[in-house]
């Protein structure tokens, strides 16, 4: 704040410097342009007068000189050092004898002499800066007085500002105290004034909204993973309990044991799918991306479950798939994503339905994938939580598996900047069946920054 009023201060002095100096010239120029008017006797009759009735002969000066700068007539008695002859006015300090130096601004052009030559003489003209001089002292005085009440409002206003801040800053540390404490509900204050902290605080807000989120997904995704492996895990105490107290016949042990590997590698399974989508969500794979056909991985995931579909009654097509389709991304992963959908496929569809596969790109050249069957379908109102961990329809539920599937694809397409969209295969029929359209937006797999949607 000192400092912009001091820069205020030195601008107002400059100006009034300059306006001075150009007011003096001016002046300077105007008595010039009408003494040159005169005829040289009366001109210097003129400068004779002036320099004894002038009252301001303090302030002004004036001179006519010869052509070796011997003073004529005038007050001014010796010509000035440094000045030249010329219509522009020069600034030169002068030093009388005895006397402190003080500045004039002089101008010095060529005269009429009496024999009728264009530049016999030289008049000089003069024109004190005191007024200059004065505006210095008043500006000066000005800054010094001005200085202390400067320096105590803007100490008062820095008090007031910091108290009103550290206050901010004391409520902000006492809500986060109030959230480290563990009331996950508290959110720090946030006012109308849009400041730094402000923004700081509505950052901070936001995050604690996205954490408890977060929290809350985690807390019911433990509470899935806890109902899931519940269930296999006590069947296989209640088996191990019933192998403790049965004969030592070796078949039914056998065959408790065997159920009891099938239960614990069910809680495997769930336990695998939740580790390969944590390190699939936290965008690890992405430094395995490369370029590939994804014809090719289509072609191979139907070579691979074509004798599935046959031994279940139903027809695999593919279409698309005789031309190459560039695509940057993890190959591993998206065979996975394919092998998933259609296991789901099959294994949703009944025997003599059809499950197919289509492949292609759009008129921007991005490539898309798409698996349909006629199976039992996918109601509107859940197509959004099949996405979800754990999520299984009323439908599905007399059918094996652990509901991590679709999650599992979900994540994947997410690291790959792809959309999937679910829809109906045969709206309005009994058997529906389901259609997942997967949109890459990446151009011929060499557009790496896709997002999703």
């Amino acid at each position: 704040m000192i400092g912009g009023i001091t820069m205020q201060f030195l601008l107002v002095y400059a100006q009034m410097n300059g306006y001075e100096s150009a007011r003096s010239s001016d002046l300077l120029r105007r008595e010039a342009a009408l003494l040159v008017q005169e005829t040289p006797e009366r001109l210097e009759d003129e400068v004779r007068e002036r320099s004894k009735t002038d009252l301001r002969v303090i302030l002004n000066g004036a001179g006519l000189f010869d052509l070796n700068h011997n003073r004529i007539v005038g007050d001014i008695r010796r010509w000035p050092e440094g000045l030249e002859v010329s219509n522009r006015t020069r600034r030169l300090k002068v030093a009388p004898p005895g006397d402190t130096p003080y500045e004039m601004r002089y101008l010095a052009i060529e005269v009429p002499g009496p024999g009728g030559g264009a530049g016999d003489r030289i008049l000089v003209l003069a024109r004190s800066m005191h007024m200059a001089d004065e505006l210095r002292y008043i500006i000066k005085r000005a800054a010094l007085i001005s200085l202390v009440p400067m320096v105590l409002f803007a100490l008062l206003a820095g008090l007031f500002l910091s108290h009103r801040a550290l206050a901010r800053v004391k409520e902000m540390r006492q809500a986060i105290e109030r959230i480290m404490a563990g009331d996950l509900h508290e959110r720090l204050p946030a006012g109308r004034e849009w400041d730094d902290i402000e923004r700081l605080a509505g950052a901070v807000n936001r995050m604690l909204d996205r954490l408890e989120h977060l929290l809350d997904e985690i807390r019911d995704v433990g509470n899935d993973i806890a109902h899931d492996l519940r269930t296999p895990l006590a069947r296989v105490r209640a088996r191990l309990e019933r192998a403790l107290s049965s004969s030592d016949d070796p078949a039914h042990l056998k065959s408790i044991i065997l159920r009891a590997t099938q239960d614990l590698d069910q809680c495997f399974s769930v336990i695998t799918a939740l580790l390969r989508i944590g390190e699939i969500e936290n965008g690890r794979r992405q430094a395995g991306f490369t370029t590939m056909d994804l014809s090719e991985l289509v072609a191979g995931i139907a070579d691979l479950y074509e004798p599935i579909a046959e031994a279940g009654g139903l027809a695999l097509s593919v279409e698309g798939a005789d031309r190459a389709i560039p695509l940057y991304g993890d190959m591993d992963l998206l065979n996975e994503v394919l092998a998933n959908l259609v296991d789901n496929a099959i294994k949703f569809t009944p025997p003599g339905g059809d499950v197919g596969l289509m492949v292609g790109q759009d008129e921007q050249g991005c490539a898309w994938l798409q698996v349909h069957d006629t199976g039992i379908g996918i109601a509107e109102e859940e197509r959004g939580a099949v996405l979800g961990r754990f999520y299984r329809s009323d439908k599905s539920r007399h059918i094996p598996g652990s509901g991590l599937g679709l999650s599992l694809v979900s994540a994947i397409l997410h690291l790959h900047g792809a959309t999937l969209k679910i829809s109906a295969f045969r709206p309005n029929q009994e058997l529906a069946g389901s259609v997942f359209t997967i949109h890459f937006s990446g151009r011929s797999g060499s557009d790496r920054s896709a997002s999703i949607t």
